[in-house]
């Protein structure tokens, strides 16, 4: 799966709509790191909030994991529909023939599916957006180069106040809370047992984040890990009558029973900095006094 120059990156969007505009960036940069693109149909159209009619994001999604030329997958954006079309995906070619699947938000229900039936690999990584004049030659874009090239990363996180100690090893997987607990008794639901869990969200009220992750504990999502990474849990938003803890403190009592190291503050997500995951990749997660460190 590990690209190589003038390797095929198709672009698609199987849930919201982006303009083209938006894309043209991205393109100018994945050229200028030594690939082609190849951009698919959905790429500016629009049917209402979506980027085309279910048919259409399906068909354009199938076309991207079908084709033999394309040796990547990247998103135009995330926002909502892939669950609408993700049960009637073919992936038969696609785990024939492997390919880097990239992007975040949304597209956790991709990534989650892949890893629950198939077991491959997928990258947690910024989508076409982030491809900016003034982010081009930022080190967490940098990371979706090294990513698709197969690149071992390393990341230095610094100490937070909440971090529990600790040094576990296994399959990193997870992404955007709010689509772990809506896959929860599907087929795309991920057995997070004997894995390190990443989990990150946006513009959620306070105790929905609590109500989502007594959800996951209930079912049983957060025993036998072996390591949890926080990411971003950006535009929090709070009731009329405060919920009364910081996003921190209703994290640390759902998991503070656990041995389990845990790391706060893990620099991915809806934020600026969005450094890229490997999902379905054996990872080691060491947190000390001094700060955390990921390694794949």
């Amino acid at each position: 799966m590990n690209l190589q120059q003038g390797g095929v990156i198709g672009i698609t969007c199987p849930s919201g709509y982006v303009s083209a505009e938006r894309i043209q960036y991205a393109i100018t940069v994945l050229e200028r790191w030594g690939y082609k693109v190849k951009v698919g149909k959905t790429v500016g159209n629009e049917f209402h909030y979506f980027a085309g009619t279910d048919h259409e994001r399906l068909a354009d999604m199938q076309a991207m994991l079908d084709d033999p030329e394309i040796d990547a997958i990247l998103m135009g954006r995330g926002g909502y529909g892939m669950s609408r079309i993700i049960d009637d995906l073919d992936f038969n070619a696609f785990k024939a023939r492997p390919k880097w699947v990239c992007g975040f938000s949304d597209i956790t229900v991709l990534h989650s599916h892949i890893t629950a039936t198939l077991g491959i690999p997928t990258l947690h990584s910024p989508m076409c957006g982030a491809f900016k004049p003034e982010t081009e030659n930022e080190d967490y874009l940098l990371s979706l180069k090294r990513a698709l090239a197969g690149e071992p990363e390393q990341y230095i996180i610094p100490a937070a106040s909440f971090n529990k100690s600790g040094r576990g090893t296994g399959v990193l997987t997870g992404g955007n809370l709010s689509l772990l607990v809506h896959m929860i008794g599907t087929s795309s639901d991920v057995d997070t047992k004997g894995k390190i869990l990443f989990l990150e969200d946006l513009g959620e009220h306070l105790y929905h984040i609590d109500r989502m992750l007594l959800q996951l504990k209930r079912a049983g999502k957060l025993d036998g890990l072996t390591g949890l990474v926080l990411g971003g849990f950006t535009d929090l938003q709070d009731t009329e009558r405060p919920f009364g803890q910081t996003i921190e403190e209703i994290i640390w009592d759902k998991v503070k029973e656990y041995d389990y190291p845990v790391c706060f503050n893990f620099p991915c997500g809806h934020q600026d900095v969005n450094y890229t995951l490997a999902l379905g990749m054996r990872h080691t997660l060491t947190v000390n006094a001094g700060g955390a460190k990921l390694v794949r």
